[in-house]
């Protein structure tokens, strides 16, 4: 898993070795031994979807007092108030997964981990960056620096750019799509109103959506901003799971004050669940990472705007 391998750069004159490849590098062909990484990249946000949503139905059928201080919604409210049974919510996600997946054996291929010359990639890079460097931080500094700068952006500034690059891909894409099912009053009724069935959402009901909806809001999104970003297929296997976990803790139905899903962004559960409310229906599209887009434009709407609009209401009944 951590292995020392050692990559030689010619640069005419001299040679460079750089060891100590980063922690979570893997030298075998296949995370899961007799499990192609392909497969484990369609399997793994299916993982994670169950295993998150099944944790906060145990929470939500659970006796423990403390909980209710932390609940958006009395539990009464989940029965009254929904339209969908449980039952439905449960087939209606597996139907979506299974579409998903099937999007995925199409989509992703086995792209050979383990056949990817590094060496030769890194080589490049260094030659590429060189003369570069030279210019901004003079010979001497190259020379000794050279091999960790490569490494710094080799291993880790370009990995982390094309992750951040995929996640503001998927937050533009699910905004955009997601605000015109609301606009559209065709596109609402027959597709987008499935997942509003939910009125008072809850873990496992995140992924509650018609097929045709759940194929173009986030399969296909999520397909697009691998293909576009270029991740491998390691990568677009933490992509797909973190966006899942994400997705799941938004619709959680809990407002946690140490979910680390919750202090990444103003984009929470809590922040998700005026969108489900009359009162936001119009607000809050942005899913399932930052908020940015509702920011720019001026759909953002928060607890305080709902006290505002409620004092407004008041005064003029007054």
């Amino acid at each position: 898993m951590n292995s020392t391998l050692y990559h030689t750069f010619l640069d005419g004159k001299k040679a460079h070795v750089l060891t100590n490849v980063p922690l979570y590098y893997s030298h075998k062909s296949s995370l899961v031994n007799h499990f192609p990484d392909h497969y484990l990249a369609l399997a793994s946000p299916v993982i994670a979807y169950w295993t998150l949503s099944l944790f906060f139905h145990y929470l939500d059928t659970s006796d423990w007092k403390w909980l209710e201080k932390h609940r958006i919604h009395e539990s009464a409210e989940v029965k009254s108030r929904n339209r969908v049974t449980r039952s439905q919510v449960v087939w209606g996600v597996l139907f979506q997964q299974l579409i998903q997946t099937l999007l995925g054996l199409a989509w992703l291929s086995d792209d050979g981990f383990d056949v990817v010359n590094h060496e030769e990639k890194m080589r490049v890079m260094a030659q590429r960056l060189e003369p570069v460097l030279s210019r901004i931080i003079g010979d001497h500094l190259v020379e000794e620096r050279l091999l960790d700068i490569v490494y710094l952006v080799y291993w880790w500034a370009i990995p982390t750019v094309q992750f951040i690059a995929a996640m503001f891909f998927i937050d533009t894409w699910q905004y955009f799509l997601h605000r015109l099912m609301h606009v559209n009053k065709f596109m609402y009724k027959q597709f987008h109103s499935w997942h509003h069935r939910l009125y008072v959402p809850y873990a496992f009901g995140s992924l509650y959506n018609h097929p045709v909806e759940g194929f173009v809001l986030d399969s296909l999104g999520a397909a697009i901003a691998e293909s576009l970003t270029g991740l491998t297929t390691r990568q677009a296997m933490l992509l797909f799971s973190f966006s899942t976990l994400k997705t799941v803790d938004d619709h959680c139905g809990y407002n946690f004050p140490y979910d680390p899903f919750q202090w990444m962004s103003g984009n929470n559960a809590d922040y998700h669940d005026i969108h489900h409310q009359v009162v936001g229906i119009k607000s809050n599209f942005a899913q399932p990472f930052f908020v940015h887009w509702d920011t720019l434009m001026g759909t953002r709407m928060t607890r305080k705007d709902i006290e505002l609009r409620k004092k407004k209401a008041f005064g003029k009944a007054e």
